[in-house]
């Protein structure tokens, strides 16, 4: 046997041996990466927990669905009338590899708010975040402020706040999170928007007392009140935006993902010692 033929057959020898460890070692590298991704996605704040966000299609509620959902949470999308928009949502959030569901209910009937619990429930196994931002706002100058425009904001501004925040407190799990959207409107008091500024300034209230009727729960309960946001409820055109701006110091008006942000700041286990609030995210607007 020549030197060649023994390098050749060494050769051979250790790519075989090579060969024959190749699955093993792709399976440990499988199993590393898989534990990697594990703890990865359990390191996520909301991983194992389930939210509800009314009013949740567009705007604000949109944005705060789709920023649980990043943070683990699986979502439970609500709606009123924008069902497609509803379900685009849903499927934003399955796209990214989270888990959501859509409902259509009005906050405003305590039994559609009861079912759509009920829909979160069966599809989660409970919930530990409810974010109760259903809203509307209709403006007038008082004597000229129309009933039925009046009625139909204290139903889902008030009433729908209620029906939402009386569910949460008999259903959120122990540890949990309950929000409720007020508005830095309640600050301004400005002409037109009295009516939609004492729904808002109802959500301080609710939060408060049920803060304190979750005691021994360590379930927080705050109001957040956003300041001139860029939704459709602003009703802004891009002119009156750009005059807002410079009244920020940021110098912009808010976006939904800022509030957003915040809200998912206090969906948080680091923000369990805010309770009971009412905290401001309006980049300084006053």
């Amino acid at each position: 046997m020549t030197a060649f033929d023994t390098d050749t057959n060494t050769s051979r020898r250790a790519f075989l041996t090579l060969a024959a460890a190749a699955p093993a070692a792709l399976a440990l590298a499988g199993t590393a990466a898989a534990q990697s991704q594990a703890t990865a996605k359990a390191s996520l704040p909301g991983e194992g927990r389930a939210a509800i966000v009314t009013g949740s299609s567009r705007g604000i509620g949109r944005a705060t669905a789709k920023r649980l959902a990043r943070d683990g949470f699986a979502v439970t999308v609500n709606c009123l009338v924008n069902t497609d928009l509803a379900a685009q949502v849903v499927a934003e959030i399955e796209a990214e590899g989270g888990r959501a569901i859509w409902l259509q209910a009005d906050v405003a009937d305590p039994a559609a708010v009861r079912a759509l619990f009920d829909a979160n429930d069966a599809a989660f196994g409970g919930v530990d975040v409810v974010v109760s931002n259903a809203g509307i706002m209709n403006t007038a100058p008082l004597a000229q402020f129309e009933d039925a425009a009046f009625d139909r904001m204290i139903a889902t501004n008030l009433k729908g706040s209620f029906n939402v925040m009386r569910e949460a407190a008999r259903r959120v799990r122990d540890g949990g999170r309950v929000l409720c959207l007020s508005s830095t409107s309640t600050l301004a008091k400005r002409a037109a928007q009295g009516p939609y500024a004492a729904t808002k300034m109802a959500q301080e209230a609710l939060a408060g007392a049920m803060a304190k009727e979750m005691a021994g729960r360590r379930i927080s309960v705050n109001a957040i009140a956003p300041g001139p946001t860029n939704t459709t409820l602003l009703g802004a055109t891009p002119e009156q935006i750009a005059q807002i701006g410079p009244m920020i110091p940021y110098g912009r008006v808010g976006e939904p993902e800022d509030i957003a942000n915040a809200i998912a700041a206090l969906c948080s286990g680091d923000a369990q010692w805010f309770n009971g609030q009412l905290l401001y995210a309006n980049g300084g607007f006053m």
